[in-house]
């Protein structure tokens, strides 16, 4: 499937492909979610995204080093390297790492803006040094790096019908949105890293600290007080996700599947952990293989559907009737 992909977004060059099926690879093991999503696209615009969210995972990995084999300075210098690579590929479009050459060439294709990648690794370099966010105005700046612009550096890969300045906000808010999710998914994971990515100002609201989330962790036990304040963190997720629903139909309609698709799998992860009753701290919440398969199977029914209504014009313009052409942003 990755070779029918290059094929399609014209990647020729047999390291470039190389590069492309790296970041592919890196999505479809750490992002399954996504990656599953990303299925539903258009085939010449998976190998972009694939490259976006590649070239995100593999920063994320080296900040995170679960195994913890690398110190703190060994991290932040590996980290700089790879900004300083990116940098350089942005420029000349190559790049020693693999991933770097793929996103490199994605930003060229489709103009993505650089300031977006560097925002991007600021924010992942404070995972370095910074351990929790007093409030969610705090919380936010750093979800703007680690997510939100995430959203933006795909919005012109999926092109939009309207101005692409109407769609950015609700396109950072999804990002948003999909970020706070993992970090209310993965409460238990990130105090094992020592961090607390929920807001401390929320959490205080509710009687929390972090000695009393690491208690709960370490023993097992749980308390009221830490359930009240895991259904404030999904209340104000799901607002955010409100923020960011009307956007869908901001995007050309070949890639509305798509995002639906992640849209709708993200939020049962919410719904999972709700029916979990919040035990988030003890195990981890994931969304039935039932629900995954009919999402993506309604999905690629509305893919098909889309496609089909993309071909219908140029169908009409064959057999001489009028044809109202789609006319989308891309670039």
């Amino acid at each position: 499937m990755s070779r029918r992909e290059l094929d399609a977004a014209g990647v020729t060059d047999p390291a470039l492909r190389a590069a492309y099926a790296r970041c592919r690879r890196l999505n479809a093991r750490h992002g399954k979610t996504y990656f599953l999503a990303t299925r539903l696209l258009p085939l010449e615009r998976r190998s972009a995204v694939h490259a976006l969210y590649g070239f995100a995972r593999w920063a994320d990995d080296i900040v995170d080093d679960l195994d913890r084999h690398r110190t703190p300075e060994e991290r932040d210098r590996h980290l700089r390297r790879l900004e300083s690579d990116l940098a350089s590929g942005l420029r000349s479009g190559g790049g020693a790492e693999p991933v770097v050459r793929a996103v490199a060439d994605t930003a060229a294709r489709y103009a993505i803006e650089p300031v977006l990648f560097t925002d991007f690794l600021s924010s992942m370099r404070a995972d370095l040094t910074v351990t929790d966010y007093p409030t969610y105005a705090h919380l936010r700046g750093y979800v703007h790096g680690s997510a939100a612009v995430i959203g933006l550096q795909m919005l012109p890969v999926l092109g939009t019908v309207t101005p692409r300045q109407e769609a950015e906000p609700h396109a950072a808010a999804l990002g948003e949105a999909f970020q706070l999710t993992n970090f209310l998914r993965d409460v238990g994971e990130d105090l094992d890293r020592g961090r607390v990515y929920l807001p401390g100002d929320l959490l205080a609201a509710h009687g929390v600290d972090r000695p009393l989330l690491e208690w709960s962790r370490r023993t097992g036990g749980t308390d009221p007080r830490i359930r009240a304040a895991l259904v404030a963190t999904e209340a104000m997720t799901r607002e955010v996700y409100r923020t960011a629903e009307p956007g869908i139909a901001m995007l050309d309609p070949r890639v509305r599947p798509c995002i639906r698709a992640a849209f709708t799998l993200y939020g049962g992860i919410l719904d999972a952990i709700a029916e979990q009753d919040y035990t988030v701290l003890h195990r981890r919440a994931v969304v039935s293989r039932r629900r995954r398969a009919a999402t993506a199977a309604a999905g690629a029914l509305r893919a098909a559907g889309a496609r089909w209504q993309a071909r219908a014009p140029r169908r009409a313009t064959t057999a001489g009737g009028p044809a109202a052409e789609w006319k989308g942003s891309v670039g």
